[in-house]
């Protein structure tokens, strides 16, 4: 069988990534960073979180751009202390998802002990309806911090790749990292679900890094030139968070401001793109994968 880099025209020994930028609708800043990495490139796909309170924008500037690759972030969690936002469903549809406050729960680990599962797939289908009706040509469907992939909720992420014919993103985990693991039946019930969405047709990238923010003030370039180095062959999926800095960042996240934009210039400019040249790194976008899946 044909691998996912050869179904997608590459040979089977390239080293591909998709440079996603997560976390687009979120506030203006990272709007405006995700914008303009996808314009400029070298990224190649990002993802917009529905329920926050600069997804319009996010929604405006992909229509007047059709030609970008832009999927849904699926969110059920409200990280950040002082910048909320609550359910897109409806606060009266989904309790189980909203905190005192009715925002949507602040952690990963309170959404998997108080989310009901019928909550979670009626907040999930309203985001990607209400990117839908926004006029988003939605590519793909990811997890913002991974919630959806929890043991509870990882066969409604599957079910949404189906339903909707978009790829997920989605990486098998492999028997060594599930045999033995503290996290052995949840990583084995995450496997069966990747599997089954392939079966299905819906393709799997090979490999995922998440070590996006990671750096010290600046460190940036060497982080993420290592970042690239590491990319094996097949198709990797390579997450970053770029924003424009400025006061609206900062106020939202001190802590991780000056490495989102830093990853604003770098995956949206010169060095990023000669970087992944020097690295010999070859990319791709979400849409490619989506062609895939519904020519099936």
């Amino acid at each position: 069988m044909p691998t996912l880099a050869e179904r997608l025209g590459f040979d089977a020994s390239d080293r591909v990534a998709v440079i996603h930028t997560d976390d687009m609708g979120m506030c203006h800043a990272a709007n405006e960073g995700a914008f303009e990495a996808l314009e400029n490139g070298p990224a190649t796909s990002g993802s917009i979180m529905v329920p926050c309170p600069s997804f319009r924008e996010a929604a405006d500037r992909a229509k007047a751009n059709p030609g970008l690759d832009l999927g849904v972030h699926l969110t059920l969690n409200a990280e950040w202390e002082h910048y909320r936002w609550g359910p897109v469903a409806g606060r009266s549809a989904v309790p189980s998802l909203l905190d005192d406050q009715g925002f949507l729960l602040r952690t990963t680990l309170e959404t998997v002990q108080h989310a009901k599962p019928e909550e979670v797939e009626i907040e999930l289908r309203a985001q990607v309806d209400a990117a839908l009706d926004a006029g988003i040509d939605v590519t793909h469907i990811d997890s913002h911090m991974g919630t959806c992939f929890f043991p509870q909720f990882i066969e409604i992420y599957g079910r949404l790749a189906l339903d909707y014919r978009v790829p997920v993103f989605a990486v098998r985990p492999s028997e060594k990292d599930v045999k033995g693991s503290p996290r052995e039946g949840g990583l084995a019930k995450l496997a069966a679900a990747v599997d089954a969405v392939a079966e299905k047709g819906a393709p799997i990238c090979d490999r995922f890094d998440a070590d996006s923010l990671d750096f010290a003030e600046g460190k940036g370039e060497e982080h993420n030139r290592a970042r690239l180095a590491a990319i094996e062959p097949g198709i990797n999926y390579l997450i970053c968070h770029p924003s424009k800095g400025g006061e609206e960042l900062t106020a939202i996240t001190p802590d991780s401001a000056h490495q989102r934009d830093f990853e604003r210039r770098f995956y949206g400019g010169e060095a990023g793109r000669e970087a992944l040249a020097a690295a010999g790194v070859k990319t791709v976008g979400m849409r490619p994968l989506r062609d895939l899946m519904r020519a099936g």
